[in-house]
Formats: structure tokens, sequence, C-alpha cells
């Protein structure tokens, strides 16, 4: 999936003899968590917003530099790799860099939440079911055989915790046959956390800010 489209080039990009009277300003104006800055044109890290009460206006990003924090990805890197990114360093902004090092620009955390939404995971008819087993035992190839031995399509599927050596994955399958599908994950070791036949639980998960947590976790 092409994430390029959703690169912003519009968010302000610092120098790192910028003044931090400019940066305390933009943390101000905006609701995002990092912003990038340069030294020569070319990236060296990012202000965190929860710096700010350390920042002193008279002087420069040049005299935080050992706060900068160092995370970025490229213009190469898909969807899920970006959200990872995103979640292992609790940012909602993330810049965008070249081969050389130079900023493209910003993923905006909300918009690539919304092309997650926008897979067929959330927008193709089915059921949800929600499985779990020891992390040793459990296998996507093993997962997607049940369901399908059932004579049931297999939409997809995500690993939405992992705790105590036990993998919790959450499917979408389609309509048909849940009831026997549960039966044969039974039978195959799984404990079954949640199965439904219609799409409310799918609507919960999307205004559900917890669960969008745990799949920025994969």
């Amino acid at each position: 999936m092409n994430i390029q489209q959703h690169i912003l080039t519009n968010v302000t990009v610092f120098k790192i003899d910028d003044s931090l009277k400019k940066v305390i300003q933009f943390f101000k104006d905006h609701t995002f968590s990092h912003v990038a800055v340069t030294d020569k044109g070319k990236f060296v890290g990012l202000l965190n917003e929860n710096d700010l009460e350390s920042f002193d206006e008279e002087k420069t990003i040049e005299n935080n530099r050992y706060n900068l924090e160092s995370f970025f990805v490229r213009k190469e890197t898909n969807w899920l790799d970006a959200l990872e990114v995103f979640a292992h360093n609790e940012s909602n902004l993330v810049p965008v860099l070249d081969g050389n090092q130079y900023v493209l620009g910003y993923y905006d955390l909300t918009e690539i939440v919304h092309v997650f939404i926008d897979t067929p995971f959330f927008t193709e008819p089915g059921s949800i079911l929600m499985v779990e087993k020891g992390i040793k035992d459990y296998s996507f190839s093993e997962i997607a055989q049940i369901v399908e031995s059932n004579n049931t399509r297999f939409i997809g599927g995500l690993i939405t915790a992992m705790h105590n050596d036990v993998v919790q994955v959450t499917l979408k399958i389609g309509t048909a046959n849940l009831n026997e599908i549960i039966q044969t994950f039974r039978r195959y070791n799984y404990n079954i956390v949640f199965g439904n036949n219609n799409d409310q639980f799918l609507e919960d998960l999307k205004g559900r800010s917890d669960y969008l947590d745990k799949y920025l976790n994969v």
C-alpha cells in the first residue's frame, strides 16, 4: 500500500540555529508532539513537545541539541512499519527522509490510521473473531488453514496483544460457518476470546482509541 501521497510538506522543519522561541510558538500553535530539526539541510533529530518547559526562548536549538530524539521513516517505508515508528516513539508526527537525510515532509498519525481503517480488514463485510494461543504454538498459516478448511474466506488478521507467552490474534473472516470455525479453533487448542457474526464489534473497534493503540504496536 502506497502512503507517499500522505506526506505533509506544509509543516515546519526547523534549522539548528533557529531560536527556541520559534519552536515554543510552533508547539503552542499546533497539536504535534514532535518537530524535525536540520543542520546544513540534513536531518539531525526531533524536538519533543514534552521538553517545552526546559526551553529557553533566548537560546537556539543548538543549545538543546542534547535533547534531540532520533527517529524517522524513509519514503519507501510501508504503512505498517510507519505505524510501528509512531507507536514506539509515542509520536503523532514522523519525518520522512530521503537517502541523503534530507527531510521530504512528515507523516501525520491521523492520516496513516485512516489509511489503515480504509483497508479491507475494516471495509469488507464479515465477522470478527479473536483467538489466543501460546506464542510458540500458533501460526498464521495454521489460522488461515482453519478458516479456509471451513469454506470461509480469510480476509485478514492482526496480533492485538502478547502477554505471559500468549499471543492474541484478531481475525476478519467471511460471514459463513462462524460456529464451525470456532469449534475447529477449539479443537486446535485455541482459546476463543471473542466471536461476533455482525459488524457492531468492528464499528466499536474503529472508534475506540485503546484498540487502535494495540494495532499501532503490531
